[in-house]
């Protein structure tokens, strides 16, 4: 709705935000979507070049797209990445006085103005960045190649659902993989915190290939953790 909207009425840009306000997504003027890992890669770009940038580093968490790291490296900065949740980004920004930090669904922590996720603040960054570099969001976007991604959840017993960094016939899998894709790709393995889930994550540059991969893997958790 929103991407249609912001295209129809030639709009520079369309914001959402979620139910109570931390959060925030965006859409470029040609409609594609602007999530926290791109919002967060122009941010850290420009407050890099104006010094703003606490030790040249941004914080985000482990699912951070493979294109975070890529961008970091590429632009001198330094990548620390937590466990899943704003909390553990918190805790790190408190701990070693990083300025800037966040995750991919769009919470993201400007530790300067706020000690919590601000979406209404995320976006008036965003839009700061657009008036002082005078681009559109789609060529600031270009600051970061996003790699296809997929996500399969693998049922298993709850009893089992930490053990599959146990077995080795699903930790060779995953070396293979990882061996297979060396720098372009990535596999990422962890066990839901709160159903009988283990979920699977992997990256790459071929969406269908590492869908078919992503599916394999999967049943192979299920079938040795069932």
């Amino acid at each position: 709705m929103l991407k249609k909207f912001v295209v129809a009425n030639h709009c520079d840009l369309g914001i959402a935000y979620d139910g109570d306000g931390d959060r925030c997504l965006a859409v470029d003027e040609k409609g594609n979507e602007i999530d926290g890992d791109i919002m967060m890669a122009i941010i850290s770009n420009r407050m890099k070049k104006e010094n703003r940038l606490e030790k040249d580093t941004l914080v985000s968490t482990v699912m951070s797209n493979l294109g975070m790291k890529k961008y970091a490296e590429n632009n001198g900065i330094n990548l620390v990445q937590t466990k899943v949740g704003d909390r553990y980004v918190l805790e790190s920004m408190l701990e070693n006085g990083y300025k800037l930090g966040g995750e991919q669904s769009g919470h993201i922590i400007f530790l300067d103005y706020n000690p919590t996720g601000d979406g209404i603040l995320t976006s008036l960054m965003l839009l700061r960045v657009m008036l002082r570099e005078k681009k559109k969001a789609s060529e600031l976007a270009k600051v970061i190649k996003i790699f296809p991604q997929v996500l399969i959840n693998a049922k298993v017993n709850s009893d089992k659902k930490y053990d599959f960094d146990k077995n080795s016939e699903i930790q060779n899998s995953i070396k293979e993989l990882e061996a297979e894709f060396k720098d372009s790709g990535r596999v990422l393995i962890r066990a839901s915190g709160t159903e009988p889930l283990v979920r699977v994550m992997i990256e790459g540059e071929n969406q269908e290939y590492i869908t078919e991969k992503a599916k394999d893997l999967a049943k192979l958790i299920e079938d040795k953790l069932a």
